[in-house]
């Protein structure tokens, strides 16, 4: 085995044959740490946004984060009740594209995958930026290096989604459990000390001061926060995209996974809020000296400033830069799900050596580079933007699904269920757009809007490829006939021997064309006649044509591409085959020593050709041995 083999098979693993995709399948246990990072994760920026926007309010502020947190818990639990039915109905994963397309129609179909899409990039890039952030400010002689870090991360998930999902669920899950069993430690005995101090309990190290009001409360400042705060809600969605990824049963295993992914969150959520209003636990300016996560403080607060401290600061940190994972697991699918439909390049239909839909996590990789690089690694100002995307894409998933159970029938309460969150999400979308869209909301709708009409052009080419190219009748038996060839010759050699033979075993109409520049002594005429006219006539086969053509202005191959053109034109229906020989060099570090016309002549011909040119390339390697 080659070494670049053994590296590639210790990096991604080895092949799997279709036979094994069984094997790769997973249960509840590693569908969490696969699905669930992105939406467990924000339980640790989610609170924050939302208290950073409390901070002119003083201590007031952090009062109002229970009744927000509350309204936030509340809008994920109808969408998780909406997401179990989704499950049910579509068994063979039912993202907001699908339900949407199915249900409402082209255009909604294509709003929901536009958007999800910019979601999935945005997530990715945000949760590598907010991991790699959080570590910075816990190490701040990093900062120089942030661009750097973030792409290493990428690189990192990158090579461990590459592996296949069994192997991502098995390395994502110490981390995942990590930072989820630190933080209900956290919050369980937090909410011990509140208990035992009567509702204002003492903080184990001292908490900064908290900052004076400056601004009074108001129903707009409310519904920022709500907007900043609905980040928590991001990633939901992913188990009902890939409900195929679970092992039998798929629905019963996709629903388990779903209700520990959000029964944890909301927990964490109202925890979080809870102990921050009990503790007096405010956001600190990021931007300003001194600052620190909320997280932070809470744990300290808590539990001290010790070991503890450090493996609950530290799951964060890494929970955070692998949030992006969820993205890697869902992205991939949607863009299958889409090139179904032929709304993207049929290659995102292709399966990888591990069973993956490759390009999806090459495009994904590819988007989120861009953005880390763009924004060098420092993505804060996104952290709301994505909100967007979820919400428009949880709006049109659940009004598709009421419009699939009232075509079902004898369902009442599932069309409840899915209408009230439809209508709840729907008015979220709207909150969040309205709320952000001067900080840059209009960016993310603008995108939308591009790649709908970017998917609507790849349809369109598809579907004027099918029109010339689908045929409803017999092949027609006159039109098989011997096509003329044309075949370029510079000199006698083994390469262009082995290229007459193969003209001479196709067709009895060849034309050999020989370009004669101005000035150049030519002798291959009387090769012609000697080593291949006098031959082939003398054995009773058909001698090819002999076409000279004089180039005044050195050029060589403009010449063939004009009397292929010129040949093509003169013949009815017959096809024209240009045969191009071309030399094989041992190593690719050859080719610089070798003209590459054949190349360019193949590229002229494409370019210039129509239906009735083909081109076929007859290489002759040199030995090897």
């Amino acid at each position: 085995m080659a070494l670049s083999t053994r590296v590639v098979n210790l990096l991604f693993g080895h092949p799997l044959a279709t036979s094994e995709e069984r094997a790769e399948h997973i249960g509840p246990v590693a569908g969490i740490p696969v699905f669930g990072l992105d939406a467990l994760s924000s339980a640790a920026y989610g609170p924050e946004a939302a208290l950073t926007l409390l901070i002119p309010l003083g201590l007031m502020g952090v009062h109002y984060i229970v009744p927000v947190s509350a309204a936030i818990v509340v809008l994920l639990i109808i969408v998780y009740f909406s997401y179990r039915q989704t499950i049910d109905a579509y068994p063979q994963g039912g993202g907001s594209y699908t339900v949407a397309s199915q249900n409402l129609g082209e255009g909604a179909g294509l709003l929901a995958a536009a958007a999800l899409m910019i979601d999935y990039t945005l997530t990715a890039a945000v949760g590598i930026s907010a991991g790699v952030g959080a570590l910075i400010s816990a190490a701040p002689s990093l900062q120089p290096h942030t661009l750097e870090l973030c792409l290493g991360v990428l690189l990192i998930l990158t090579i461990v989604n590459m592996r296949g999902v069994h192997d991502t669920g098995v390395v994502f899950m110490i981390p995942t459990y990590l930072f989820a069993g630190t933080l209900l430690i956290v919050i369980a005995v937090g909410g011990w000390h509140v208990f035992n101090g009567a509702g204002h309990p003492h903080p184990v190290t001292p908490l900064p001061a908290m900052p004076a009001a400056t601004m009074a409360v108001s129903w707009w400042l409310l519904l920022k926060v709500f907007s900043s705060g609905c980040t928590a809600m991001t990633g939901v969605e992913a188990v009902s995209n890939g409900v195929m990824a679970f092992r039998d049963d798929t629905r019963k295993n996709a629903k388990i996974t779903l209700t520990i992914i959000i029964s944890l969150l909301a927990v964490l959520l109202a925890g979080i809020a809870l102990l921050c209003r009990a503790y007096g636990i405010a956001a600190t300016d990021p931007n300003g000296p001194g600052y620190e996560s909320v997280l932070s403080m809470l744990t300290r607060a808590v539990m001290g400033h010790g070991w503890f401290y450090y493996v609950t600061i530290g799951s964060v940190l890494l929970v955070l830069a692998l949030s992006a994972n969820t993205a890697f697991a869902d992205f991939p699918r949607l863009t299958r799900a889409i090139a179904l439909d032929s709304y993207m390049p049929h290659v995102f239909l292709l399966r990888g050596r591990r069973l993956l839909y490759s390009w999806g996590i090459y495009v994904l990789v590819a988007l989120t580079a861009l953005l880390l690089i763009v924004f060098g690694g420092v993505t804060d100002r996104l952290i709301p933007l994505f909100a967007v995307g979820a919400f428009m894409a949880f709006t049109l998933s659940q009004a598709g699904m009421v419009v699939h159970w009232r075509r079902a029938g004898n369902a009442p309460l599932r069309i409840f269920v899915n209408g009230l969150g439809a209508v709840a999400t729907g008015i979220t979308a709207i909150v969040v757009l309205v709320a952000k869209f001067a900080e840059g909301a209009w960016i993310t709708a603008l995108l939308i809007v591009l790649m709908i009409v970017l998917m609507r052009s790849v349809k369109r080419h598809y579907d004027e490829v099918a029109r010339e190219t689908d045929l409803d009748r017999p092949i027609v038996p006159a039109e098989v006939t011997e096509p003329v060839v044309v075949l370029p010759i510079d000199r006698w050699s083994r390469i262009s021997e082995k290229a007459v033979c193969f003209a001479l075993s196709m067709s009895c109409d060849i034309r050999c064309v020989h370009v004669l520049t101005a000035g150049a002594t030519d002798n291959f005429c009387d090769e012609w006649e000697a080593k291949i006219a006098a031959p082939l006539r003398a054995s009773g086969k058909c001698v090819p044509k002999l076409v000279t053509l004089r180039s005044p202005y050195r050029y060589i191959l403009q010449p063939v591409v004009d009397y292929v053109l010129s040949v093509e034109r003169e013949t009815d229906f017959r096809k024209v085959c240009v045969i191009v020989p071309e030399l094989v060099v041992r190593h690719w570090w050859e080719n610089v020593l070798h003209n590459r016309r054949s190349d360019l002549l193949k590229v002229m011909l494409l370019m210039s050709g129509n239906r009735r040119i083909v081109v076929i390339n007859i290489p002759w390697y040199l030995e090897r041995g």
